[in-house]
């Protein structure tokens, strides 16, 4: 993983000292919180319903042992211990307070992290597929690629103060497990005639105006990433509406001008800077690249026998896991393991310091050192021997973070809702936890196959609901808590956005109604092999609104 050079060090540690004293002017009373709001906001620090928040950036999602335990250690000290894995690869802490935010981000410093970008209208947090490096369908691991952004992207001057917030993701495999679909810029690693460069996709996003990205060039030559990133977002930047924020997102941007127009204007912009200090040497990129070669991994037998004859044994649970949890691995003997961070009757997302403890000691141990956070809000091993699937399993039975739920419906994405932000309409934790006690039945869950639940408390959408193959909206109804089920949405290579199914349902109906949803889907489809998302697209809407609402 990429590590800080004296400069990076310099900037952390300077930008610490210099929100230090910015927080002692705000305690002291001698600036408002007018004139703090912008301060705190570039350093991750929100103020939320109860308390701050802040948000600790996780670049593609990517730790080591020893920035998890610093996680542990900031949630146990400074928080009410415990933490939060984000949409966006991140963690953040619900409870902090303003006068512990400085030693916090010291704290971080000291292990190479901080918080900078983590909100306000910049490039934000740069996130990939989860599998980087590992995945077998995968054409080149995206990780320098968002490194490379992310050396780029950081104290931009020009792209300090956007029209709104700005999100790229990368994939470098044929499946899309970052949802570039869905992003201000998605970036597709492809090759053409031998050569690796990027498809570029442009205009997504989700909030109150939910788009699925444009295509604006099939291939665009790895030399020119930078350069042409910048092309867009200096388009972005002159065009973007600054007069209404709910209005402010470059997919709007795209829709006014089209995607053959934003392409023109794009390209114009591109052809005055393509040939300056912006190209991607492969100089350059071989130094970052060098950051992110394979561990040293060990000589061993193929193992995706064993560990199918492992599933099929008669330790029930043990097997379970293994079917749901444990992904194939590009290196022969290794395994990928996805820790869940969903147990039932929990908050989705939600880690214990001890937790991190526990993933940091496994990481050591079991894979390199190193864990992924997901942007699904779960966790990765990315590189665990097969052999020892049995003690990873153990030590995450005894840590609380093997439910057998990965891809299932209870492996849901939720918002932390009206329990937390200001902005919500409706709590989400509370529906998530009631919908996987529901559903707490792996027989049922598997019956279902992959199946993507997402769950947001108001319609800035960071609960993903839109792509959701099931969507949940909170909504407020003359001060009642209200849910919108949406259907058929993906954020997969097939991306599509969900449609709102009906009338709302109050909460003490919304789990029923999932239920209804779900039992329409089993009894109905053509076999176990045709996914939800295929079902919908060939029914359509009206089959469930004939059993959802048909005694109303």
């Amino acid at each position: 993983m990429y590590q800080y050079d004296a400069i990076d060090q310099q900037i952390v540690d300077e930008r610490v000292a210099q929100f230090r004293d910015q927080v002692g002017r705000r305690l002291r009373g001698e600036i408002t919180e007018n004139e703090f709001k912008p301060l705190r906001l570039q350093n991750g620090l929100y103020m939320q319903m109860h308390a701050y928040m802040l948000r600790v950036a996780i670049p593609y999602g990517l730790l080591s042992s020893e920035q998890v335990r610093k996680l542990a250690h900031i949630a146990r000290t400074y928080d009410r211990g415990y933490g939060h894995f984000t949409t966006r690869q991140n963690i953040q802490y619900n409870w902090p307070r303003l006068v512990d935010v400085p030693d916090i981000l010291a704290e971080l410093a000291s292990v190479q992290m901080h918080a900078i970008q983590t909100s306000g209208n910049c490039v934000r947090n740069t996130t990939a597929d989860h599998l980087a490096g590992v995945a077998r369908d995968e054409i080149e691991d995206p990780r320098p690629y968002c490194e490379i952004i992310r050396q780029w992207s950081t104290f931009h001057p020009e792209f300090a103060f956007l029209p709104r917030k700005f999100k790229i993701a990368v994939t470098g495999s044929r499946s899309d497990r970052a949802a570039v679909r869905v992003h201000d810029i998605g970036l597709r690693i492809v090759e053409q005639n031998g050569e690796r460069g990027f498809e570029v996709l442009v205009g997504g996003g989700l909030g109150r105006t939910p788009r699925v990205t444009r295509k604006i060039r099939e291939f665009l030559p790895r030399e020119h990433l930078l350069s042409y990133i910048e092309a867009v977002l200096r388009v972005y930047n002159q065009h973007g509406r600054r007069d209404n924020k709910y209005k402010a997102r470059i997919k709007i941007l795209v829709d006014a001008l089209g995607a053959d127009g934003f392409r023109e204007q794009v390209e114009a912009e591109w052809a005055l800077i393509k040939d300056s200090a912006l190209r991607l040497t492969d100089e350059e990129f071989e130094r970052v690249r060098g950051h992110f070669a394979p561990p040293p991994y060990r000589t061993l037998p193929d193992s995706d026998g064993a560990v199918a004859a492992m599933s099929l044994g008669t330790d029930r649970g043990f097997g379970n896991w293994l079917k749901q949890n444990v992904k194939p691995h590009k290196v022969p003997g290794y395994s990928i393991v996805i820790v869940s961070c969903k147990p039932t009757g929990g908050a989705p997302g939600d880690v214990t310091a001890d937790q991190l403890d526990g993933l940091a000691n496994l990481a050591e141990t079991h894979s390199f050192g190193k864990i992924t956070v997901t942007h699904t809000q779960n966790a990765v091993l990315a590189d665990v021997e097969s052999s020892r699937l049995r003690e990873v399993w153990q030590r995450l039975t005894e840590l609380g973070l093997a439910n057998p739920n990965i891809g299932t419906v209870t492996d849901m994405i939720a918002c932390p809702g009206l329990d937390y932000c200001n902005l919500a309409n409706a709590r989400s934790i509370p529906v998530a936890q009631r919908i996987s006690t529901t559903l707490d039945n792996a027989d049922y869950l598997y019956d279902l196959g992959d199946l993507s639940l997402k769950i947001s408390g108001c319609i800035n959408a960071c609960g993903h609901h839109h792509v959701g193959n099931i969507g949940i909206l909170g909504i407020d109804k003359s001060g009642e808590e209200f849910y919108q089920l949406m259907l058929g949405g993906s954020a997969g290579e097939d991306a599509s956005l969900g449609k709102i199914i009906g009338r709302a349902f109050p909460s003490d109906e919304i789990v029923e109604a999932l239920e209804q949803v779900l039992a329409l889907y089993i009894e109905r489809r053509t076999s176990p092999e045709e996914s939800f998302v295929a079902f919908y697209r060939r029914v359509g809407a009206a089959p469930f609104k004939e059993r959802l609402y048909a005694s109303a």
